[in-house]
């Protein structure tokens, strides 16, 4: 295992540094003139280019401006805006709200979905295996924004007044659960459909008749047999997913007003700040390769076929 686990970090080092230089590459060699807009109305004084040109490498050739940035960002130094703005304090600030947010979906949308799709799956055709099916359906069809406005609106103050939707600047896991679940929404449904598709196909599999032939209880051979092996390509879609949901998380972010990472790359395209843009994907990059590690090493958990040698 260790010398998998090993080998596997090496392979993501060619995987983040081809990535992260895509990512440099499109922020910094397309467009024409990175300052264009930064000084209002009126040009900006060759003084200011010149300076910062100087101080963010762009008189350097491109390779050698992304080996510096690199370098740069494995002192911990995620660079400055234009403004002057550390672009390292405002992650620090705003990725805890963040990962906490996005942890909370996966959660969600991992019991949900996988509930429902164990449920359907062993009662295919039934009345619960359809209302899922629709309602799954319904969910996917829903763009995120629509569920966000929605639910807000309806189980807040301003409809039935159920619940406080409203997400202070440093919220609690509480006031997260709302949002998580709009985030997870389209992933939940997802995840219900993957897990009841696989479930199915599962029963007709030869160690689940081996195991009923056997005469262990249902539960055992549900629980051991069936789901553990059926969990694969759901634990695939949900170590995936984890990436997404940080990088998708910009809208739901902004439905609720949560000061987390999907408003400052808002910001950061809105404003033109590729400082701003390009540390925070390099770390959304980061956080979705070790997602997928994690995956890889739980499948030698949840299938004992699978060795790593």
């Amino acid at each position: 295992m260790g010398r998998y686990v090993l080998r596997r970090l090496l392979q993501l080092i060619p995987v983040f540094l081809g990535t992260t230089f895509l990512i440099y590459a499109l922020v910094w060699a397309i467009p024409q003139d990175p300052f264009s807009g930064k000084c209002g109305q009126r040009p900006c004084d060759p003084s200011y280019i010149a300076e910062m040109s100087a101080k963010l490498n762009l008189n350097d050739p491109l390779l050698i401006q992304y080996f510096k940035y690199l370098g740069n960002l494995l002192t911990g130094d995620f660079g400055t805006t234009f403004n002057g703005v550390s672009v390292g304090e405002q992650i620090s600030t705003s990725w805890p709200i963040t990962f906490k947010l996005g942890i909370i979906a996966v959660i969600i949308e991992a019991l949900i979905g996988i509930i429902a799709g164990v449920l359907t799956g062993l009662r295919k055709q039934g009345f619960l295996d359809n209302l899922v099916l629709v309602s799954t359906l319904f969910l996917i069809s829903l763009p995120v924004f629509v569920t966000g406005f929605v639910l807000r609106l309806y189980l807040g103050p301003q409809g039935f007044d159920i619940m406080d939707t409203s997400v202070s600047t440093d919220p609690t896991i509480g006031e997260l659960i709302l949002p998580g679940f709009v985030l997870g929404s389209l992933s939940m449904a997802y995840v219900a459909r993957l897990t009841r598709t696989s479930i199915v196909e599962n029963r007709r599999s030869d160690y689940v008749r081996t195991a009923i032939a056997k005469g262990q209880p249902q539960t055992r051979v549900v629980g051991i047999h069936l789901l553990r092996n059926s969990l694969i390509p759901v634990i695939t879609f949900l170590g995936t997913d984890l990436g997404s949901l940080m990088g998708g998380a910009i809208v739901t972010e902004g439905v609720f007003n949560i000061n987390g990472i999907g408003g400052l790359i808002f910001r950061g395209i809105q404003e033109k700040e590729g400082v701003m843009v390009t540390g925070i994907v390099t770390l959304l990059v980061l956080v979705y390769l070790l997602a997928s590690l994690l995956v890889d090493l739980l499948y030698a958990v949840l299938d004992p076929r699978i060795r790593y040698e």
